[in-house]
């Protein structure tokens, strides 16, 4: 056993050592930013950082290690059920064209996760979580239950393996779903940062803050659940972005314990917290407004 638990130990503590690394060069990269063009003046260390400092290194540890049993099933089951020519016509594409392919497909199968996570009360106990923050910057990214996230990238893999975008036999074949999740990882950073920086006409193409943080505000709810194509929730009409405004309040009705053990278990009570309600008010006029 101790045999065992050495060369575990010193993968564990590489693991850290590596997710320390790069929250070091978040911290660099965003904190003057977000100081400089604060979209809400609010302090660095602000109400519930050190919580999220913790969602960081769980979140960035545990889903892997979650996520390797239900692949493989779909893996097994794509194999069996999706005809070979389809997986072949899949595998003689570009790797950039995989790649492109996947990230597209992976933000479907997240844009209707995510959707799910909002509209069945059982998904919102877990990802109310991640609504919970008062206060919106950066680190809010990784802020979320390991059953939540799981979740989400599980939906995000479906179609990408589905259409033979993905597998986790061969290098090449995996391309696609390390594409399309580096990408969204590196991305959601962003997009929650507390910058107040507007991109015109791009934003019909691409995710913003000002598209995100619409989707933390208290009201209006159950909006902006593309982590990276905001075109989808055009499709699918949950689009919402107004010119100028801003959202003046983050969060949910629900009141959360404020610690990190206390939040883990706390959708596993046998009251949900509350859901969010539907939008009575929402104005379809300036939805869509750019």
């Amino acid at each position: 056993m101790s045999q065992l638990m050495g060369p575990q130990l010193y993968a564990f503590l590489i693991d850290v050592f590596r997710l320390s690394l790069w929250l070091t060069i978040l911290v660099v990269i965003f904190v003057p930013l977000e100081r400089l063009f604060a979209a809400h003046p609010q302090k660095i260390f602000r109400k519930g950082i050190a919580t999220d400092l913790g969602y960081y290194f769980l979140s960035s540890l545990v889903p892997a290690l979650l996520l390797s049993v239900p692949v493989g099933l779909l893996a097994w089951a794509v194999h069996r059920a999706v005809p070979g020519g389809v997986l072949a016509t899949a595998a003689a594409l570009p790797l950039w064209a995989r790649a492109l392919a996947g990230l597209v497909a992976g933000e479907v199968g997240y844009y209707w996760g995510h959707r799910w996570s909002h509209e069945i009360p059982y998904l919102w106990r877990f990802h109310s979580i991640h609504h919970s923050a008062e206060e919106v910057d950066f680190l809010v990214n990784t802020r979320a239950h390991p059953v939540d996230m799981v979740f989400g990238r599980f939906c995000g893999l479906v179609p990408i393996y589905v259409l033979g975008l993905g597998s986790p036999a061969s290098p090449a074949g995996s391309a696609a779903p390390v594409v399309a999740t580096l990408i969204g990882t590196v991305w959601g950073f962003f997009i929650h940062a507390n910058v107040r920086w507007r991109f015109g006409p791009l934003e019909w193409l691409i995710s913003t803050p000002a598209f995100h943080h619409w989707h933390h505000t208290t009201t209006p709810v159950n909006r902006n659940y593309a982590s990276t194509l905001p075109w989808l929730d055009r499709i699918f009409g949950t689009h919402y972005l107004p010119r100028k405004e801003w959202p003046a309040a983050y969060g949910i009705k629900a009141k959360l314990p404020d610690t990190l053990v206390g939040q883990l278990a706390y959708p596993l009570r046998a009251e949900p917290p509350t859901i969010n309600p539907p939008e009575a008010a929402f104005d379809s006029r300036t939805a869509f407004a750019e």
